[in-house]
């Protein structure tokens, strides 16, 4: 029965990501993280280099990126970051960059926004105004903020974690093991909550905690598989031969592209277990549902009718 049940729950699950188009909005979304990418990691770095030297937390960030998506990702992050710093600039030119770093970044969240609404069938009440745009876009900046302080806590843990390994010593086995085995929990915890804010706090919809960490969990896991065979995937693909210079770039687009596909397989599987097991994902306050017609015009299928019926 459980079996079965559990069957059903993922068939749906894909069924409702190939027949939404998925891809495509990770596609869309995956492009724009490569503007935004930059701007979110210098506001990280800088939230961490209040309690950490920033040129370790940089270099600990560049680490940890490498470690998921190879060199040739962690060499485009790098070129990406240098190329949005503008070192020796003046005030006003200082402020701009700030103003427009905390833009890109705040439009990233804003188009996650956008695509986990399409994937929730709810979209913003109509003629809402500047007030609601600004609120809408105001939890984008939590999230930025959000994920800062998510990465300093990160910071904070894997440091405690390694002078802890230091100090008790690790050189035999089965203690290096245990001390790997406790660092990809924690990072794996962290995650798991970063997936948790994404699907509570940024679409326009109303969902219980109850059904949102049943979603993050299983986007978690998800999340930790799939970086495993993405990396695999670019340690034997050689995107460098094949694009030259754009290798780097490549290498992580692709990357982004496929980690945005898993955060929306995540959201599919909140959607159907809430729908099946939960209590269902309604609009939020601004928002209402997407109409059948409205399915129908972007070749989607109305998940909501058969709830609303």
């Amino acid at each position: 029965m459980l079996k079965h049940s559990i069957w059903n729950l993922l068939q749906k699950t894909f069924q409702s990501w190939n027949e939404e188009h998925v891809p495509r909005l990770a596609a869309a979304l995956a492009y724009y993280t490569i503007f935004a990418l930059a701007p979110l990691l210098i506001i990280a770095i800088a939230i961490a280099a209040l309690f950490f030297d920033e040129a370790q937390v940089r270099t600990s960030i560049l680490n940890e990126l490498g470690g998921l998506i190879g060199a040739n990702g962690r060499e485009a992050i790098e070129m990406l970051i240098d190329g949005a710093r503008k070192p020796g600039a003046g005030k006003v030119a200082t402020l701009i960059s700030i103003i427009t770093l905390l833009v890109a970044a705040g439009g990233f969240f804003g188009q996650l926004q956008d695509a986990l609404n399409t994937i929730w069938q709810v979209k913003p009440k109509p003629g809402r105004g500047i007030w609601g745009i600004i609120q809408s876009r105001f939890f984008s900046f939590v999230m930025v903020l959000g994920t800062g302080f998510l990465l300093l806590v990160s910071l904070l843990i894997s440091t405690a974690l390694a002078a802890a390994e230091k100090f008790l010593g690790g050189d035999i086995y089965g203690e290096a093991l245990l001390w790997r085995v406790i660092s990809s929990t924690v990072s794996f915890g962290i995650t798991t909550l970063l997936f948790a804010l994404i699907f509570k706090v940024l679409p326009d919809a109303k969902v219980r905690w109850r059904d949102v960490w049943v979603g993050a969990i299983a986007t978690g896991i998800l999340f930790s598989l799939g970086r495993f065979l993405i990396g695999w995937y670019l340690g034997q693909a050689s995107t460098e031969s094949t694009y030259g210079a754009a290798g780097s770039l490549v290498a992580l687009l692709i990357w982004i592209y496929y980690s945005t596909q898993i955060l929306f397989l995540g959201a599919e599987f909140t959607q159907i277990y809430a729908q099946t097991y939960g209590s269902d994902i309604t609009p939020a306050a601004n928002a209402v549902r997407v109409i059948e017609q409205e399915c129908t015009e972007q070749e989607m299928p109305n998940k909501n009718q058969s709830q609303d019926s």
